[in-house]
């Protein structure tokens, strides 16, 4: 007869759901404990940059663009005004010292010259008659005192002879007397005369002196005038080109006005204009270079304009061994702008994520490059090609620098 087998608990039906339920339950408990839950984006490999942190040595330099300028450029000013009657030479041309650049008229300067002129003719004539009316009362004096010593020695000798008479008792006293008066009468008279015409002489003489001083007041002034007329015709006052010129014929323009300049060619700077911030760290004596016609140029900074216009400042640069042939006034180039010596740094490549980060923190590609991670860094100094890494990254690593705009606030980015 048939026996009935025992039916088994653990059949493989029974073991392979038991197992496959338990594998379940670990997957739950590996993905609650051990998954990584970080916020992820995936993203296009070809539509970022990615650069590779590198250990070299950082120049900390900027790049700024600077126009050649002459090295020395002459202002031309008014020195009288007026309205412009000639204009003899336009802006470009070549000058030498001396040349005629434009001719002012001036009716109110040329009216008081004139005017000048005729009071100095006066003078002079004023002079003249002077000198000779202090000769002719020099004669008069020679005469009128020739006259009275004539009349003194009458009266003297008449005097003498009635003082003897007198004595003699052949003539009255009353006569006597007479004669006596008569004599010191005359010569006081001479006396006075003496006087006065000493004083008319001394006047004449202050009278001369006066108009002498007057008249050459008057021949300096006239001589003055006479270099401002002068200076109605506008000359180069050296070689040069005649950069501009900005009048023209018929336009009034005033003493002190500036009408042009002259450019002195026989050298060159250039001027650049620098960012505000880095205004305490621009000084004369630094060093610049810039390539030219494939060769590289060394300059100095030999001006610091102070002033911020725009919130950028201006600087004039010399070349250290003579302008570069072929140069020009007005080309522009960019000047490599050293701010400091060379040092050994950890060396992370300029690029947008700077903008959206602030240099705090960078994704960083993991090995094998199937995805970046967020990564908190510190940057030190920077020049147009890279920045200093302080801290954060390591050589050889690769760091997406292109802007992080479009990946929100992700931490892990998947390829």
């Amino acid at each position: 007869m048939d026996r009935q087998l025992k039916k088994k608990y653990w059949n493989k039906q029974r073991i392979f759901l038991v197992g496959g339920g338990g594998v379940l339950v670990l997957l739950v408990l590996w993905s609650f404990i051990f998954a990584d839950k970080r916020s992820k984006l995936n993203v296009e490999k070809d539509k970022i940059t990615i650069s590779t942190v590198t250990q070299g040595s950082f120049d900390e330099y900027i790049v700024v663009t600077a126009v050649v300028h002459p090295l020395k450029t002459i202002r031309l000013d008014a020195i009288e005004g007026g309205y412009v009657a000639r204009k003899f030479l336009e802006g470009g041309s070549m000058v030498k010292q001396g040349d005629s650049i434009l001719r002012l008229e001036n009716q109110r300067l040329m009216m008081e010259f004139v005017n000048r002129e005729t009071e100095m003719y006066r003078l002079l004539n004023e002079l003249q008659n002077t000198r000779l009316r202090l000769r002719q009362d020099r004669f008069a004096l020679e005469k009128t005192l020739s006259d009275l010593d004539y009349q003194v020695d009458q009266a003297k000798d008449l005097f003498d002879r009635n003082h003897k008479l007198f004595k003699d008792k052949v003539i009255a006293e009353q006569e006597y007397l007479r004669s006596k008066r008569d004599y010191e009468k005359l010569t006081r008279q001479r006396e006075i005369e003496v006087k006065s015409q000493a004083y008319q002489i001394d006047n004449s003489q202050t009278q001369i002196s006066q108009l002498e001083g007057t008249i050459a007041r008057t021949q300096r002034n006239l001589s003055l005038m006479k270099e401002n007329l002068n200076n109605l015709v506008v000359r180069a006052p050296v070689d040069g080109q005649l950069s501009s010129i900005n009048v023209e014929v018929g336009t009034s323009i005033s003493a002190g006005q500036n009408i042009g300049q002259i450019d002195d060619l026989n050298g060159f700077k250039m001027r650049a204009e620098v960012d505000e911030h880095y205004i305490s760290r621009v000084f004369a004596g630094l060093k610049a270079n810039f390539e030219f016609n494939g060769k590289n140029n060394d300059m100095v900074i030999s001006k610091v304009y102070p002033e911020v216009k725009n919130g950028r400042f201006e600087v004039d640069m010399n070349f250290s061994s003579g302008a570069p042939e072929g140069i020009r006034r007005g080309q522009s180039s960019p000047i490599r702008l050293e701010l400091g010596k060379s040092s050994s740094a950890l060396l992370l490549p300029v690029g947008g994520f700077f903008s959206d980060t602030g240099g705090n923190w960078v994704y960083v590609v993991e090995k094998g490059g199937k995805r970046a991670v967020k990564r908190n860094i510190s940057l030190g100094r920077k020049n147009p090609v890279y920045f200093e890494v302080l801290e954060g990254l390591n050589p050889g690593e690769q760091v997406i620098t292109s802007p992080y705009e479009n990946f929100g606030n992700k931490e892990v980015l998947e390829f």
